[in-house]
C-alpha cells in the first residue's frame, strides 16, 4: 500500500439535516464552565497521545470529501418538523435496538465476515452519513455509509446476481485496472472468520444477519480515491448477491477497531487514529479527519478507551458518573461498567442520535434537569422523549450543564444546545432516553460541536473544546 496523505471527509449531523428550519432560539448555561476538564493528578487524559506526530505543514495538505445526509440521497421530504423527527426516532430506536442485541452477551450472533456485519440500513439504522468516494482506476465515483461501529469496507459489484437500487451505476471491476483478486489461501483471506474458497481459489466473503439483509462476492485489493489522493491495495469486499436498504449507497466504510476497517488498513499512513467533528444543528457541515493531526486544539482532555473483547470493532469509554449543574448525580457505582461477558458500559456511536443512558441514570438526569428549569413551561412527551417544553415564546434559555465524569479525572461538559431537540414548533424535548438494558450509548447529538479524535493505536480517545 502506498503512505497516504492525510484524509478529510466531511460530515453532516444527522439531527441537524433531518430537522429542516434552524432556530434562532439560544441556550445559555444557569452555571458556565469550561468544557473540557481534567483532575491535576490526571497526567494520560490531559496529555495528547499524537502530540508528536508529523509535522504541521505536512498534516495541513488534507483531500476533502463531503459526506450528505440519507435525505440528500434519498429526496426524503417531511410535511413537518414533528413528522421529520417522528422518522429519525424510528431509525434512532431501530439502531438502538441492534446494538443492544449485538452487544448483548446472550447474543446468539455469530459473524461470519470481515470482522463487523452488515444489516439493513432502515433495521441498523446505520444509513444516516454517506460519504463520496472513488473505488477503482479509472476511480468510480459512488457513495458509501460510514460506520464507526463496522470494520468492514464493501461494494455492490458486477455482475450482479442480486442487487438493491443504489444512485450510482454499480461498480465493473473488469473496467478497472487496480483490482486484484485475493487467493483464498492469502493471510488476508485467512484473516476473515467467513471467508471461503470459490471455484478458481479466490476468497470468497459472506457478510450476513438474521434479519435477512446480507452481502456477498469476493474479497479483492483495489485502489480508493478520497478526493485526490489515491490509497492503493485497499482489501474491499466485491458483492455479486447483496440485499439491504441503504437509501442508494452502493456499500459501506467502516471505521471500526478491527484491522480490516479503513483506519486499520492504513497502518501507519493514518497512525491508527482519526478525528471527526459533528457540527451543532443549523450550522452546516462537520468534518472526520483521517491520520494524526492537530486537529484536536489545546485544552483537550484524553479518555482510555475501553476493549470489549466480545465486540471489539465499537468504541467504548469508562464513564465513571453524571452531573447536572455542580451536582454529581447519585448514582450506584459501577453503574457504566462494561463487564468481563460484554455487558453495560458506554459505547460511542454516530449511528445512534439520541443518548441512551440506564434507567437509574436517565431519571436520575430527567429529574435533576427539570428541576433546574421547573419555571419553563411543560408540553406533552413525544414519541421516546418524555421531557418536553413548549419554548415558543422564547428567544433565549438558561439551562443546566450536563457533565460527563470519565474514568482518571476527565470531565466533559456538554454544549448547552446539545441538550434539547426541537421535535416540533417550539416544542423542545430532552435529548437523552433511557436504554433497554444497562449499556449506554454517547449518541452524536450530544457530540456535536466537540471535535473528538479516536486513537486507536495508543487506546485513547481526545474531547476539544467547541471548535463546530
Amino acid at each position: 500500500m502506498q503512505t497516504a496523505s492525510t484524509i478529510l471527509l466531511v460530515f453532516i449531523s444527522t439531527s441537524m439535516l433531518i430537522i429542516s428550519h434552524a432556530t434562532s432560539l439560544r441556550f445559555h448555561y444557569i452555571n458556565p464552565r469550561n468544557s473540557t476538564t481534567t483532575t491535576t493528578t490526571t497526567t494520560k487524559s490531559s496529555q495528547s497521545p499524537s502530540s508528536s506526530s508529523g509535522s504541521s505543514a505536512h498534516r495541513s495538505h488534507n483531500p476533502s470529501l463531503t459526506l450528505l445526509h440519507r435525505d440528500t440521497i434519498s429526496g426524503s421530504t417531511y410535511p413537518s418538523r414533528r413528522h421529520a423527527v417522528l422518522d429519525l426516532v424510528a431509525r434512532d430506536n431501530a439502531r438502538a435496538e441492534y446494538l443492544v442485541r449485538r452487544l448483548s452477551p446472550a447474543s446468539t450472533y455469530a459473524p461470519t465476515d470481515l470482522g463487523s456485519e452488515v444489516v439493513s440500513g432502515l433495521d441498523e439504522g446505520s444509513g444516516e452519513y454517506f460519504v463520496r468516494v472513488g473505488i477503482g482506476s479509472p476511480p468510480t465515483e459512488q457513495y458509501l455509509v460510514v460506520d464507526s461501529g463496522s470494520d468492514v469496507i464493501w461494494v455492490q459489484c458486477r455482475p450482479c446476481a442480486q442487487c438493491y437500487a443504489q444512485t450510482d451505476p454499480i461498480f465493473d471491476p473488469a473496467a478497472s485496472a487496480s483490482f486484484s483478486g485475493v487467493s483464498c489461501s492469502s493471510e488476508i483471506c485467512r484473516m476473515l472468520p467467513g471467508s471461503g474458497c470459490g471455484d478458481a481459489g479466490g476468497c470468497q466473503y459472506e457478510v450476513s444477519y438474521g434479519d435477512g439483509s446480507y452481502t456477498k462476492g469476493v474479497l479483492a485489493l483495489e485502489t480508493v480515491t478520497f478526493g485526490g489522493t489515491a490509497v492503493q491495495g485497499v482489501a474491499i469486499g466485491c458483492g455479486h448477491r447483496n440485499r439491504g436498504l441503504f437509501v442508494g449507497a452502493a456499500g459501506l466504510l467502516g471505521l471500526g477497531w478491527g484491522p480490516m476497517s479503513l483506519v486499520g488498513q492504513l497502518g501507519g499512513a493514518a497512525g491508527g487514529a482519526f478525528s471527526y467533528c459533528l457540527a451543532s444543528r443549523g450550522a452546516g457541515g462537520g468534518s472526520l479527519v483521517l491520520g494524526r493531526s492537530e486537529a484536536v486544539p489545546e485544552g483537550a482532555v484524553w479518555v482510555p478507551l475501553v476493549r470489549n473483547p466480545q465486540s471489539p470493532s465499537f468504541y467504548y469509554v469508562g464513564l465513571s458518573g453524571i452531573g447536572v449543574g455542580d451536582e454529581r448525580l447519585p448514582l450506584q457505582a459501577g453503574l457504566f461498567q462494561l463487564t468481563d461477558d460484554g455487558a453495560g458500559g458506554v459505547v460511542m456511536d454516530t449511528g445512534t442520535a439520541v443518548t441512551r443512558l440506564p434507567q437509574e441514570a436517565y431519571a436520575a438526569l430527567r429529574d435533576a434537569f427539570a428541576g433546574a428549569v421547573d419555571g419553563l413551561p411543560r408540553a406533552p412527551g413525544v414519541s421516546l422523549f418524555d421531557t418536553c417544553y413548549d419554548l415558543s415564546g422564547y428567544t433565549s434559555v438558561r439551562v443546566p450543564t450536563v457533565s460527563f465524569y470519565f474514568d482518571e479525572g476527565a470531565t466533559l461538559t456538554l454544549p448547552a444546545r446539545n441538550l434539547l431537540l426541537e421535535v416540533d414548533g417550539g416544542v423542545y424535548c430532552l435529548a437523552f432516553a433511557p436504554s433497554s438494558s444497562g449499556m449506554s450509548i454517547l449518541g452524536n447529538i450530544q457530540q456535536e460541536g466537540i471535535q473528538i479524535t479516536v486513537d486507536s493505536a495508543n487506546g485513547f480517545v481526545g474531547f476539544g473544546p467547541n471548535t463546530c
